[in-house]
């Protein structure tokens, strides 16, 4: 109970801080763990290697660093201090990639004095409302603070404004092999393309089918319940019926809601519902639902 009560105020205190990181600091206003603005040599600022955020477009990079050499760094970037005259990001390591292409000397910067764990949470929390993070990132941020943390699914949810639901959906793509967490990560994929390809028996080769025939997320979603029908059907040769498509549309609607494999055999005298989970954590999601309702 405890840990939940200061799970939710950590997320409440992480709204305010997020909400404030982008406003100057008066130099009159006395707060012992925060700095006033100021410019400080590019040179001391390093990238965090815990940003969430990998892929930064160059393109978008050269036009950023274009604007900064005519406008400045209109936004201060976000840093906590790691010694003297060093700095580690927060929030703002496009800002500063580009900086350094404009040639900038000295950035202006907002420190805030926050240790591994809450600088981690800003900075998937900061990326995900500001939508900076492609759909692997934003999965890969939610599993570290799962695995380091514990924080479970409706935590993330409360904290980063989501619903539990989206955590769930976003952490299933880490189910997907290498070459198409690529293809997502490139954005020759998008997360709904992807998702479609979670439950299905070769992802990679329904990728490069969808990617190279363009084809949307409505059509990806019928080559993956062709897919599963077609996987599912050796597995059964004496089953006397086929799944139809309202079947398999609950099936994927149920998957989606739970983040979790769902199967449904149904026949006209009854049939089954398995909810397929790999963790407690996962089981107990399952239950605290069943429980509510």
């Amino acid at each position: 109970m405890n840990d939940d009560v200061s799970k939710r105020r950590l997320g409440r205190g992480l709204a305010a801080l997020i909400g404030e990181m982008d406003q100057p600091v008066p130099a009159e206003t006395e707060r012992p763990s925060v700095s006033a603005d100021r410019m400080i040599p590019i040179e001391f600022v390093t990238r965090n290697p815990r940003n969430p955020r990998r892929f930064f477009d160059d393109a978008e990079l050269h036009d950023l660093a274009s604007s900064i050499r005519q406008h400045g760094i209109v936004q201060p970037i976000v840093v906590r201090t790691l010694g003297r005259d060093q700095y580690e990001i927060i929030a703002g390591e496009r800002r500063w990639r580009a900086a350094q292409l404009a040639g900038l000397v000295e950035i202006p910067v907002i420190i805030r004095d926050v240790d591994d764990k809450t600088a981690l949470e800003i900075a998937i929390v900061e990326n995900v409302q500001r939508s900076d993070l492609n759909a692997l990132e934003e999965a890969l941020g939610y599993e570290q603070l799962i695995a380091e943390y514990g924080y479970t699914q409706n935590d993330l949810g409360e904290i980063i404004g989501k619903s539990r639901s989206h955590v769930a959906n976003s952490l299933r793509l880490l189910k997907l092999p290498d070459p198409v967490r690529d293809m997502l990560a490139a954005g020759s994929l998008s997360a709904g393309h992807a998702r479609a390809l979670v439950s299905t028996s070769d992802p990679a080769a329904l990728a490069r089918t969808i990617v190279s025939k363009g084809m949307s997320v409505r059509d990806a979603e019928k080559l993956a319940q062709n897919n599963i029908k077609a996987q599912s059907e050796p597995q059964a040769p004496a089953q006397k019926y086929q799944k139809d498509s309202d079947t398999l549309a609950l099936e994927r609607t149920l998957s989606d809601t739970l983040g979790l494999d769902v199967s449904i055999n149904h026949k006209a005298s009854g049939g089954q519902i398995r909810i397929s989970y790999k963790s407690l954590e996962q089981l107990e999601e399952v239950c605290r639902l069943l429980e509510r309702r």
